[in-house]
């Protein structure tokens, strides 16, 4: 019994501290969505150049993602992460260093590259707590990763108000985040490999019952990606607002996305996954409306909030059914997990892109389209347990993995 209290201390402890790791990935984000303007016009971009150099964080991902489990099976998941986490904090500096457009999509590429590998390893060791406490916690993981990003825009939101150099802020914002990463990483699970176990493949695709799965993913991620990196732009250059009120959208946007995945986990066990996402998917589809309709910055901001609300919780149920999808589950979330995240990574270029092709309205109205899939296609996520009201194991229960 001794031993089975011990272990359950050990996995709460690891819930707390992979909850950390969440909350500070997202900081970097939310520091760097909040500066993308001052960034733009430090670099000297245009909004096209602007949606270019923000498809190099794709490019980085895809060539480094692969690499995160093999990382991890070498020098053991806690190791792993603590040196990934560490790059991607230290990364935010480089963009707001960049004075051309090139050197600006190196920085990028490098700030992709480790987003990318450490957002799987922090995956996969909160899916190892969750299937261990045997109830669902990805929702409220993912909370605390917007909660995170919140936090870094908000401060992003003081900075740009103050008309602070991205350069200093940034530099001081990597420092802080660096080390508290470092010391959340202590107390996370330190799994390591069977000593006969194989390192796992460079690049696997996806099976196909991971595929329906991923594009719902992909739709609440595409709509992410774009508020997050284009809210603050919108505002400022389509509504004529001033930098701080263009900074406070994106603070918006992130505090409904927190707020959302905190509750998620409730709301999915009393409603279903289904019905969850259906739901969300017709709140982004108003707050696309809106976005695109507007003629006033509250409006806009009300919009990109209610978007927040309607995406939060997709991704985490998404990795949740993909687990339940066929016979190998971990290559199926690996698989939806490389779906989703490129598509954050790609969604920036893709509105910018457009944006230069046509305006930042037009874009948001393919935003709109994209999330119309979550409520058509939400029945792909409909898995029998998750409909069903979980019942908590046993307090005495030894944590393990759910069959």
């Amino acid at each position: 019994m001794t031993a089975v209290v011990y272990e359950q201390r050990q996995v709460r402890r690891a819930r707390y501290a992979v909850a950390a790791v969440f909350a500070v990935h997202g900081a970097v984000t939310g520091s760097f969505a909040t500066r993308v303007p001052w960034i733009q016009e430090h670099a000297s971009v245009s909004a096209g150049q602007l949606g270019l150099a923000l498809a190099f964080p794709a490019l980085g991902a895809s060539v480094a993602m692969p690499l995160a489990g093999r990382v991890s099976h070498r020098f053991g998941a806690r190791t792993a992460l603590r040196g990934l986490l560490a790059l991607w904090t230290l990364s935010l500096v480089l963009p707001a260093l960049s004075p051309n457009l090139l050197t600006l999509c190196l920085a990028l590429f490098v700030y992709g590259a480790s987003a990318g590998m450490s957002d799987v390893a922090m995956n996969a060791l909160g899916v190892e707590v969750e299937n261990r406490l045997g109830r669902s916690i990805m929702s409220g993981l993912h909370g605390l990763w917007s909660a995170g990003a919140l936090t870094g825009s908000a401060a992003g939101t003081l900075a740009a108000h103050l008309g602070s150099d991205a350069r200093l802020h940034h530099a001081l914002a990597a420092g802080v985040l660096t080390v508290l990463g470092l010391v959340a990483c202590t107390w996370v699970l330190d799994l390591q490999p069977a000593e006969d176990e194989e390192p796992p493949p460079r690049f696997a695709l996806p099976p196909k019952s991971a595929l329906l799965i991923g594009a719902v993913g992909f739709c609440a991620v595409f709509a992410e990606g774009a508020s997050l990196d284009w809210s603050a732009v919108y505002l400022r250059h389509q509504l004529d607002t001033s930098a701080g009120l263009a900074a406070a959208c994106t603070t918006g946007f992130t505090l409904t996305m927190a707020v959302a995945r905190i509750a998620g986990d409730k709301v999915v066990d009393r409603f279903g996954s289904v019905r969850t996402v259906r739901s969300g998917g017709v709140l982004a589809v108003l707050g696309g409306l809106l976005v695109v309709a507007a003629g006033h910055p509250a409006v806009a901001m009300t919009g990109f909030a209610l978007m927040g609300l309607g995406i939060a919780v997709v991704v985490p149920l998404c990795f949740a059914a993909a687990g339940r999808s066929g016979p190998n589950p971990s290559q199926a979330i690996a698989g939806v997990a490389t779906i989703t995240y490129t598509s954050g990574l790609v969604a920036p270029s893709a509105i910018g892109g457009l944006a230069q092709a046509t305006s930042l309205v037009v874009s948001f109205g393919l935003v709109t389209l994209l999330a119309c899939g979550l409520a058509a296609f939400a029945g792909v996520l409909r898995a029998g347990d998750r409909d069903r009201p979980r019942v908590s194991p046993p307090a005495a229960a030894v944590p393990g993995p759910r069959p």
